[in-house]
């Protein structure tokens, strides 16, 4: 029981409000047990079906899993980013690929559709993440591994809760259209040029610093194991254990 994971009183609170009431049909188990035993399964990184009885019926825990949280974090959660950092540098690797032909033109099943992709360790998912100054994120977004940082950027801004003061990103956002986007927008750049560039970019290097934030962000996700090593093939499932990870570890 020591090394199960449950849900602080603290932490209930934030999530406790978020759960259905007085739904018809059989009674309803327990909610803060069940998460618990999500949250035990993201952050062991065990397989479902090896759920601990402590929690309740394995397949309650699972069926319970995939409604409770959406791809995006909650609106309540949404507040003022302030000094955005951008990043999608946190690849999580994919086994057991499996791509399929697609069930019909508008609906694929491949690969791509599930947000995998191949980059230089293998077959990867991106997760491009916007942030706020304390390192919390606003935006969560998957994309495949091979996807570029530059052309997802304007997808992860759209998604942006709040107004934001200034954007700090690496050499992977170095793109002048951004930087025109940015500024259009009222936001200042904070992103340095890379080095073959013939025109050296300026940037604010003391405000960059504080990049290390977006890292920490990142290291602080695979601390759930599910997370660091993707086991769910459907990506709106890895998105939903993502969102409900970051509630944790950076909400509540």
């Amino acid at each position: 029981m020591a090394d199960l994971f449950w849900l602080s009183d603290e932490q209930w609170a934030v999530i406790g409000p978020f759960m259905p009431k007085d739904q018809p049909g059989l009674e309803r188990k327990d909610d803060r047990q069940i998460i618990s035993g999500i949250l035990h399964v993201l952050t062991a990184g065990c397989r479902w079906r090896d759920c601990p009885a402590a929690y309740g019926p394995r397949t309650t825990v699972y069926n319970r899993f995939n409604p409770i949280v959406a791809a995006r974090l909650p609106e309540s959660h949404a507040r003022r980013v302030g000094q955005g950092r951008m990043d999608g540098r946190c690849g999580c690797p994919r086994q057991q690929l499996r791509p399929r032909p697609p069930l019909c033109p508008w609906r694929q099943r491949g690969a791509t559709a599930q947000a995998i992709g191949p980059s230089r360790g293998g077959q990867t998912t991106k997760i491009h993440a916007l942030t706020d100054v304390l390192g919390r994120p606003g935006v969560l977004l998957l994309t495949p591994g091979n996807a570029s940082d530059m052309t997802t950027a304007p997808a992860v801004l759209a998604e942006a809760p709040g107004r934001i003061q200034r954007q700090a990103a690496d050499k992977g956002y170095d793109a002048d259209w951004l930087r025109a986007d940015l500024r259009k927008s009222g936001i200042t750049p904070v992103i340095p040029g890379k080095r073959g560039r013939k025109r050296k970019i300026r940037h604010d290097t003391s405000r960059y610093r504080e990049r290390w934030r977006i890292e920490a962000t990142s290291n602080r996700l695979k601390d759930f194991r599910r997370i660091a090593t993707r086991y769910d093939k459907l990506a709106r499932n890895y998105a939903s254990a993502l969102a409900l990870a970051a509630v944790i570890a950076f909400w509540c």
